[in-house]
């Protein structure tokens, strides 16, 4: 069972840059691609961000050109910056497997606000 862990993020004025880290459990990272997605209160989740085993990368157009994906196989580990962030992207953050969902991690939270 793959186990997503999630960390980076907190409250950051319009504008402003975090840089969140997805530290992944369990063999089979380097052969999955992978996502982040995001919760806003009252809103569905949605994927905002996939990297491919190619190293190629998608991206949701509400983030295109102010999130970037990427990913460190030898560390497991897959991180979305965050530039110009504006209030809209005030969620809590999840990564996960978007062709092999696997159980959720318990997100971070990222707030946006003056």
């Amino acid at each position: 069972q793959v186990q997503l862990v999630e960390s980076g993020g907190g409250l950051v004025q319009p504008g402003g840059s975090l840089r969140l880290s997805c530290a992944a459990s369990g063999s089979s990272f380097n052969i999955d691609a992978m996502g982040w997605y995001r919760q806003a209160p009252g809103k569905q989740r949605e994927l905002v961000a996939t990297i491919f085993t190619s190293g190629s990368t998608n991206y949701a157009d509400s983030v295109k050109g102010r999130f970037t994906i990427s990913r460190d196989n030898a560390k497991n580990t897959v991180y979305l910056q965050m530039n110009s962030l504006k209030p809209e992207d005030t969620a809590v953050y999840y990564c996960n497997r978007p062709f092999r969902v696997t159980s959720w991690g318990q997100g971070t939270q990222v707030t946006v606000s003056s």
